[in-house]
């Protein structure tokens, strides 16, 4: 380590401010805490009030665990608690529009609010994913126009891609490799130095920014592509009558088999990312057939599940109307509470057009959000009142449940294992 970058390590000369504090930045600030002294920053004042009383509502940390950073750690919505710190991560939500195009607004105001703040010699680092090109093209021009400085000359910018797994307690930030990029070699190091303070694995450094952007997004299509890969393949063995599940079990005895799931994409990365790079992909004349081919079958797949369903269903019971459906599990995926971009919102809008009162149960979701987002959300599965249950997440807690699924179903009713939880083929897709 040269001497700048050691001078500027010394105690009370770094100042970190992480901006965001959701499924990404939270972690990443109570991990710096740990090291450092550091500027917690979200627009979201309920948000801050909770995590100054040690609680966080997405359930990833815990409460022993803020508090035991309490003493390094401001939790603000503050703007004016940016102006004295000389390295931030931005680490705000990227999601899409109606259209299915980049909506970087959260990107656009954070990289403002650090452009105002920003001093020479200062560091800005963006975590939040994006497309190749898009901290080049986007946020760095405007760090440059609103600040006046140069990059390079006076302050440096890098990339190092979040890939937090939420729910995942086993492959927490400090045991994931992390990826590391700037625009010069000194802002490159002191990211280095920062970083390899709290991650325990490995830290790869890329040549360039884009490269670090491409290298998190194509994770994340390829990991799409290859769930579509699979859902279009049950569809395909629904339609020749063979057990799907069978097939994967028998393939998965060779050792180079990929072993995926069929399953519905939702989150904030894995349906997300893959419009992020066709977006790019199109702005430079290249029409990526490949991976809007996989966006457009998990896309479809609540509608697929519906119609399989409905199907199923008409063969137990003549009518359809006023028919009562149990939707077990609304989060994006198993064991945890976040509900972003999941397709069981989908699901249960089309059972209700067709006819049917939808409810739904999942204790991993607050009651208060439902209500906003008009879903039935009961607290315990009623005995012998609906006419079909619908599994679409495998909570671990669902297991311990399946007494009760299977009381709570009427004469005639139909469960529907997507996740083929329960483990019998009568309730298989």
């Amino acid at each position: 380590m040269n001497f700048l970058i050691r001078k500027t390590l010394q105690k009370n000369k770094l100042n970190i401010c992480v901006i965001g504090l959701g499924y990404v930045g939270l972690p990443l600030s109570i991990e710096l805490a740990k090291k450092f002294k550091i500027i917690a920053y979200d627009t979201n004042l309920v948000r801050i009030k909770n995590l100054k009383s040690f609680i966080d509502t997405n359930n990833e940390i815990s409460l022993s665990k803020i508090r035991s950073v309490n003493k390094n750690i401001n939790f603000t919505n503050n703007p004016s608690d940016l102006e004295n710190n000389n390295f931030y991560i931005i680490t705000v939500p990227t999601p899409i529009d109606r259209k299915k195009k980049p909506d970087l607004k959260h990107l656009v105001s954070a990289t403002k609010h650090v452009a105002k703040n920003l001093k020479k010699r200062d560091v800005v680092v963006y975590e939040s994913t994006t497309y190749p090109g898009c901290t080049d093209e986007i946020c760095i021009p405007l760090l440059e126009k609103i600040s006046g400085l140069k990059i390079i000359k006076d302050f440096s910018c890098g990339y190092s891609p979040e890939r937090i797994n939420p729910g995942d307690k086993i492959r927490t930030i400090d045991k994931i490799d992390k990826i590391i990029s700037a625009s010069d070699s000194r802002g490159l190091k002191l990211i280095n130095s920062v970083y390899r303070k709290i991650i325990k694995a490995k830290i790869i450094k890329v040549n360039n920014i884009k490269i670090a952007e491409g290298a998190k997004i194509i994770e994340n299509t390829q990991r799409d592509l290859n769930i579509a890969l699979i859902n279009e393949l049950q569809i395909l063995f629904n339609k020749l009558t063979i057990d799907f599940d069978s097939v994967l079990e028998a393939a998965n005895s060779k050792w180079n088999f990929l072993d995926f799931k069929p399953g519905l994409v939702g989150g904030h990365c894995i349906g997300v990312d893959p419009y992020y790079l066709a977006y790019k992909s199109k702005k430079i004349g290249f029409n990526p057939k490949t991976i809007l081919s996989g966006r457009s079958v998990n896309d479809q797949m609540g509608k697929y599940i519906v119609s399989r369903f409905i199907s199923k269903f008409k063969k137990k019971n003549k009518f359809i109307s006023k028919k009562k459906i149990l939707v077990m599990g609304l989060t994006f995926k198993e064991n945890i509470r976040d509900i972003r971009n999941s397709k069981s919102f989908e699901i249960i809008k089309l059972l209700q057009k067709k006819g049917f009162i939808a409810y739904a149960f999942d204790k991993n979701v607050d009651i208060k959000d439902m209500k906003k987002l008009n879903v039935k959300l009961v607290t315990k599965i009623e005995h012998n009142f609906y006419d079909g249950v619908i599994i679409l997440v495998a909570h671990n807690y669902f297991i311990k449940i399946k007494g009760k699924i299977l009381k709570s179903i009427k004469k005639n009713g139909l469960i529907f294992d997507f996740k083929n939880l329960l483990k019998n083929k009568n309730y298989q897709i």
